[in-house]
């Protein structure tokens, strides 16, 4: 299980789990509802009954990609799900469900290093590199930006520029999937036992990225479309891979949206740069519009920070607000559902019982 990035913290987490008899696993791929493990005694179906249904407080309470689970052995290759492990990292990302409620998506679980995978052609878009260090940062693990397709780009240090300036101090790599260059660097964050995820859009690269370390074509890969650089979604699930030099690699399908739920520190720390201009403002309450003594427009009249910047970061607000307020609905609205099924059970019981009672006195 060493291999899979088995820990003495996990052991110990996973103690009382033993004592009942059951056995660890990690959640290596997924498709749909579908997923699968692999244990020490190799790999294993995951069946989730209705008793962890009932109890699951909703999708993040399910097994994704990366997660560490409990099982109870059902025979050769079967195991039902028991629990799933405490959680160093997630990275959830918020998705509407029928009825407008908001739920979060837990795409990889247990990552250490969150590549980030932007291409250099004509899909290239600031904005969106903005939402994934966001959507990063407040998972709990440490983004590193890849920017792929450098080959094709005919200003590459005026990219990075571009990016350094969103990124912080976040580091910054221009690698050409395609041809192999720069993607040596990617070694320093190849430790064994230790869990990198790829996340981008569709047709960044991250198929190819994830054939070029492991040495072969596992992953299929297409060509982006002519008309607008847009990539065809060619990963359709999730899986967790075992890379030669022993660091584990998590491919994900292309994100066409993301969506951020609980990710108010993921925003705070992607855009700290407003952060540190927002303490010169003169009121602690500062929206940053027609107040005096902003320091965050003052920041933007000198040419300090752009204004496309600060909208990007109100914009990503709003959405994260909204998300918070659907799901505080949601939340409400299933108490109340609990709870009428509670009352209607105990009236129920209740009718029974007086019938009972009445055909024992006639």
């Amino acid at each position: 299980m060493d291999v899979l990035g088995w820990t003495p913290e996990r052991e110990a987490a996973f103690a009382d789990h033993a004592e009942a008899g059951l056995v660890p696993g990690r959640v290596v791929s997924q498709e749909r509802d579908v997923a699968h493990a692999v244990t020490a005694s190799g790999p294993v179906d995951v069946h989730v009954q209705r008793g962890f249904r009932r109890s699951a407080q909703g999708p993040a309470s399910f097994p994704t990609v990366g997660d560490w689970v409990a099982l109870e052995p059902l025979g050769e290759g079967e195991g039902a799900l028991r629990a799933v492990l405490p959680r160093s990292s997630a990275f959830s990302r918020g998705q509407s469900e029928r009825g407008g409620r908001a739920s979060g998506q837990i795409l990889a679980a247990n990552v250490d290093t969150a590549l980030l995978v932007a291409a250099l052609d004509r899909d290239f878009n600031l904005r969106r590199v903005e939402r994934y260090l966001a959507l990063a940062w407040a998972s709990g693990a440490v983004p590193v930006i890849l920017l792929n397709k450098a080959d094709l780009c005919e200003d590459v240090p005026g990219r990075v520029a571009e990016i350094a300036g969103i990124a912080d101090e976040t580091p910054i790599h221009p690698i050409s999937a395609r041809t192999g260059a720069g993607l040596e660097v990617l070694g320093r964050y190849l430790v064994p036992g230790r869990t990198l995820v790829l996340l981008g859009s569709s047709g960044a690269g991250k198929s190819t990225i994830t054939n070029s370390l492991l040495g072969d074509q596992r992953q299929a890969i297409q060509p982006v479309r002519e008309d607008d650089h847009r990539g065809r979604h060619t990963t359709v699930g999730r899986e967790l891979f075992v890379l030669p030099g022993g660091a584990l690699l998590i491919d994900t399908p292309g994100l066409r949206a993301v969506g951020l739920v609980d990710a108010d520190e993921g925003l705070d720390a992607a855009f700290a740069d407003i952060g540190l201009l927002a303490q010169q403002c003169r009121f602690v309450d500062c929206s940053h519009g027609v107040e005096p003594g902003c320091g965050v427009r003052a920041a933007i009249a000198s040419g300090e920070l752009a204004e496309t910047r600060l909208h990007s970061h109100q914009k990503l607000q709003r959405e994260i607000a909204a998300i918070e307020r659907r799901s505080s609905t949601a939340r409400s609205r299933a108490e109340s559902r609990r709870f009428g099924r509670v009352i209607r059970n105990a009236c129920k019981t209740q009718s029974r019982l007086k019938g009972r009672q009445e055909t024992d006195r006639s």
